[in-house]
């Protein structure tokens, strides 16, 4: 038996989960990209592959050398990249053994890019801000960041964007999809100003994919939707039967409505945006909330009057942001008792 704490996976939920997903790409005839720094897992990549994927997105150059490393041949490397001597290195032989696609916000960034690369080929993508305010550029500017790097001599293919303020309740997801088809199409009639044809229009995240605009869009790129997470659940992208992953825990403490788990922040992540109702919720307890986290202890409360689990009592957390939990694991222990290395873990440059 394993020791408590530890992540889970319901493979059947989470097949299903990655199976739904690749459906709706297909009838939307988009191409599926998803990120794979939710689960940085080479397992499921493959599931992912077989169920429609037409490559990978990761979020570093060391995801990428990751999943390289496994045999994955198309990659898209989802951020604006600024290369030192050693990264250039590194994506030039990336770009020697898959088809590679990088991400560029700026003329200076696009610049050092074509420096560092010194004409190994690689396909880029102008990155936009439909609104998350993060990375990217406004849609008017896309033609100028799009004009350098073809000067520099690089391959420019295409935009794209993070919708990531779709991360709020109400009408959030809806309008950051507007937001995203808006965006794209003035960035892409940018790009064609430069005389460059936009071939790759990519957007989507798991709370806009179920209103991707499939007129603008030509792909999305979803991560959590394989698991699902408490953010999804309070969202309503997912339901309680659609979770796949939780972090597996003992009750070490019981006092009136409250009760204690071993697993904390260094299990299930700290993430709590300001909207969610807590630091994740249990499974098989909907009604509870955890309302506090230390390194290793999660305190659950439960309203006045319900029925408590005892002391020793194993239950499943669903983590608020399961990208986090999973960068804290090691391995992935399925429900069918197999156990997956969480690959990419460290990965982060």
């Amino acid at each position: 038996m394993t020791e408590t704490p530890y992540l889970s996976i319901d493979r059947e939920r989470m097949e299903r989960n990655i199976t739904a997903m690749g459906h709706r790409a297909a009838d939307l005839e988009l191409a599926l990209r998803p990120h794979v720094k939710t689960h940085k897992c080479i397992e499921i990549a493959e599931l992912q592959m077989f169920s429609g994927a037409t490559g990978l997105t990761v979020a570093t150059i060391g995801e990428a050398e990751t999943f390289a490393d496994a045999g994955f041949t198309d990659l898209f490397i989802a951020y604006p990249l600024w290369l030192s001597d050693e990264k250039a290195a590194r994506l030039s032989a990336l770009a020697g053994r898959t088809r590679l696609r990088v991400g560029v916000d700026s003329a200076a960034g696009a610049r050092r890019l074509a420096e560092g690369l010194a004409g190994t080929p690689v396909e880029v993508l102008v990155e936009i801000d439909s609104g998350q305010h993060r990375t990217g550029v406004p849609p008017r500017e896309a033609r100028a960041v799009a004009a350098a790097a073809v000067a520099a001599g690089l391959e420019v293919v295409g935009v794209f964007t993070f919708p990531g303020h779709g991360y709020g309740r109400g009408a959030a997801r809806q309008k950051a999809a507007i937001d995203e088809s808006r965006t794209l199409v003035g960035a892409a009639a940018a790009l064609r100003h430069a005389g460059v044809t936009p071939r790759v229009i990519s957007g989507g995240s798991t709370p806009t994919a179920q209103y991707a605009d499939f007129s603008v869009l030509t792909e999305i790129r979803p991560g959590v939707y394989p698991f699902g997470d408490a953010q999804q659940l309070e969202l309503g992208t997912c339901g309680f039967d659609d979770v796949a992953l939780t972090a597996v825990s003992t009750v070490v403490s019981r006092r009136r409505n409250r009760i204690v788990l071993d697993a904390g922040s260094k299990v299930i992540g700290a993430d709590r945006p300001a909207w969610a109702s807590g630091f994740g919720r249990l499974l098989d307890h909907p009604e509870a909330r955890i309302t506090s986290l230390s390194e290793h202890h999660a305190v659950v409360d439960f309203p006045s009057g319900a029925a408590l689990p005892e002391v020793g009592e194993v239950l499943r957390v669903i983590p608020n942001h399961v990208c986090t939990a999973v960068n804290l694991a090691d391995e992935l222990h399925l429900d069918d008792g197999q156990v997956w290395p969480v690959a990419a873990r460290g990965a982060n440059s």
